[in-house]
């Protein structure tokens, strides 16, 4: 995953444009994806596709023809959808297109202007304030003209048809954790549901933040029914703990799923309440739609320094944090895939397990104690009604130890899903 993040690192991407075209590309490699161009002037929902962005070079040159700051040395450099520009000008009439972070004298920080025409630059303040006065070659070379915004997809089909979806931005240049690590642990994810036969069917989304997602939703209205869960993930590589912010309604299937695996794991975690700002999540779960999309971060939006600036960069995150966040979607995906009802077939009295062979089948396991519990509890709350995650959250028992038990409970003929 961190070798990914790496591949992708210097590439400026934004909401349009070349930049999100190479990005997918290098996805494609590890996971074939289904890519879609929609024409700028496309109504999608309450919005439209915008002109597409792209750039080639941009500097700001001293006298002496020294660039001063430089695109080719990092993306940030540009802000985000200038338009062109070639003019020499004095420092005085340069300052108000040069964007800085005061309070972090030595980063970058990262500026867009997508939809009011505008153009700038992005540098650290103590090259600002290293600057004579004089004279300045501005050169951004960069178009602004009617093309497509581009998405992808990559679906692992499951025994289903009804989907959980998992979405990331692809709109941010050089960001490291926002978003580069979302994208790697997303690609990952989708390699090993597709060695499972998962029970649902997996659909990722690879599109720029905001009017990527509402594109989304307005070219998929029918498809929308059938997204059961789904999960947003970002910022999943820095050195914080996991966050996971529930859904609008607060009781989806994906927030117990998630609220369950992080108490479980032990790990330190925050679980948050749904707020319409953030990530794409506000999108997924806008009223119209409803559906049930958290979101998984580690350091949730704007919640670290690094946050939308050059710090965000290959150090700061790393292959530890992405594996962890890459377990936790495993391991939820997993509850969220075997949690079934069950129906109690011998529902008068307490079936006789050991003439079935079901207390011998646990000889000599260490927790027999526990997974005899299991079936208990399994035959008990087998009505229809509640899940394996009920049932594991009401006793107390670990959800793999309760799904043991219904398999074995199962395989006697004593329940049925």
């Amino acid at each position: 995953m961190y070798a990914l993040v790496e591949r992708m690192y210097p590439l400026c991407r934004s909401i349009t444009g070349d930049g999100v075209r190479a990005t997918l590309r290098i996805v494609d490699e590890y996971i074939p994806l289904h890519v879609h161009e929609v024409p700028t002037g496309t109504r999608v929902l309450d919005w439209t596709v915008p002109q597409e962005w792209n750039i080639r070079d941009a500097y700001v040159a001293d006298a002496a023809g020294r660039r001063v700051v430089d695109f080719a040395a990092s993306s940030l450099h540009v802000l985000g959808y200038s338009v062109p520009v070639s003019a020499t000008m004095p420092l005085a009439e340069l300052r108000p297109h040069l964007h800085t972070l005061p309070e972090h004298p030595s980063w970058v920080p990262y500026r867009t202007s997508y939809y009011e025409p505008q153009w700038g630059f992005c540098l650290a303040q103590e090259t600002l304030d290293a600057l004579p006065e004089g004279e300045y070659e501005v050169r951004i070379d960069s178009t602004l003209a009617d093309g497509h915004l581009t998405y992808a997809e990559h679906v692992v089909p499951g025994q289903v048809p009804d989907e959980v979806l998992v979405s990331c931005h692809t709109c941010h240049p050089s960001l490291a954790n926002d978003n580069l690590a979302g994208i790697a642990v997303a690609v990952f994810l989708a390699r090993e549901l597709a060695k499972r036969q998962p029970y649902y069917t997996y659909r990722f989304v690879f599109a720029p933040g905001t009017i990527g997602a509402i594109t989304w939703l307005a070219r998929n209205r029918e498809r929308v029914e059938r997204v059961r869960h789904g999960l947003v993930l970002a910022c999943a590589g820095d050195p914080g703990g996991l966050t996971y912010k529930q859904s609008r309604r607060g009781d989806a299937e994906i927030d117990r799923v998630l609220r369950h695996v992080l108490s479980a794991s032990q790990r330190p975690h925050r679980i948050t309440e749904f707020t319409p700002y953030g990530y794409d999540e506000r999108q997924y779960c806008s009223t119209g739609f409803d559906l049930g999309v958290g979101s998984l971060t580690r350091t949730p939006y704007a919640g670290y320094p690094e946050y939308h600036t050059s710090a965000d960069d290959l150090d700061f995150v790393s292959p530890a944090a992405m594996a962890d966040t890459l377990a936790v979607c495993r391991e939820a995906f997993d509850v969220l895939d075997r949690n079934r009802c069950y129906v109690n077939l011998s529902p008068y009295g307490e079936p006789q397990l050991g003439r079935r062979g079901l207390y011998d089948s646990l000889g000599g396991r260490s927790d027999a104690k526990q997974a005899q519990m299991a079936m208990l509890w399994v035959l008990s709350l087998a009505d229809g009604e509640h899940g394996l995650l009920d049932v594991a959250e009401r006793s107390g028992l670990s959800f793999d130890t309760v799904a043991a038990a219904a398999d074995a409970l199962h395989g006697a003929g004593l329940i049925k899903a």
